[in-house]
């Protein structure tokens, strides 16, 4: 334990942990926004697909478990690194050589914070159901999504954390390579390009669905009524979103 403990204290202990859960994050995230394109296929694909994740029971809390424990070794070890490099400054920003970086560098930490906020937002949203709650439907998830998106401020609210969300991927996705040694230095490193290729795949897989719900692509129809927790039949698998 101590050496667990002397690890996470040191700066590179947080770097690799930093790395590590991004990873993770990264391939939780890859899976979600692959399910979440079913909302094309229709209502039946897209509720079935949220049917078979409940029906996962203990497998899909281990899951959410691992993907909670992830994000908050992520967002502590973020944290503390920022305090370790301003502590470290000696001098003021006018007085250091500037250093070559992206902009997508630059916006990781307004990007983390900006999605910390969405994520607990798309919780409470679709999760919970506690935005919505009058048309919220445990059992309809293509409805919640197209009721839901249908409101502009929280379409806009979407796309504006997806384009963080893109910019997160890519700076954090070839960062993570580096920092646990697992790509040569190059000066056209190849794990970059396919960072850029992860990150604008993730970035158009989520941010289509609100602008096609915008747009009138995928709806409900207009005879459809959405059930309510207060209406729906006790189904024995109730779904969620993820």
């Amino acid at each position: 334990m101590s050496m667990l403990a002397a690890f996470w204290r040191s700066t590179i202990g947080k770097k690799v942990v930093m790395a590590v859960t991004g990873v993770f994050m990264i391939a939780w995230i890859a899976g979600h926004v692959s399910g979440n394109l079913l909302m094309f296929r229709g209502e039946e694909a897209m509720n079935h697909y949220a049917a078979f994740l409940k029906s996962l029971g203990g497998l899909l809390w281990l899951v959410r478990g691992l993907l909670l424990t992830a994000v908050i070794l992520h967002i502590v070890s973020a944290y503390q690194l920022t305090m370790i490099a301003r502590r470290a400054r000696v001098h003021d920003y006018e007085k250091r050589v500037p250093q070559v970086s992206t902009w997508a560098s630059r916006t990781m930490r307004w990007g983390g914070v900006l999605l910390l906020v969405f994520i607990v937002f798309h919780l409470a949203h679709f999760t919970f159901g506690w935005i919505d709650s009058a048309t919220f439907s445990d059992t309809d998830v293509y409805s919640n999504v197209v009721i839901g998106l249908r409101q502009p401020l929280f379409a806009a609210f979407y796309v504006v954390a997806m384009g963080a969300l893109g910019l997160h991927i890519f700076h954090g996705a070839w960062a993570s390579v580096r920092t646990l040694g697992l790509a040569k230095p190059s000066s056209h490193p190849l794990h970059r390009r396919l960072a850029t290729v992860l990150a604008i795949g993730v970035w158009l897989g989520f941010t289509v669905i609100p602008v096609a719900v915008m747009l009138g692509i995928v709806t409900v129809d207009s005879s459809h009524t959405v059930p309510t927790a207060a209406t729906a039949p006790a189904p024995s698998s109730p779904t969620h979103n993820q």
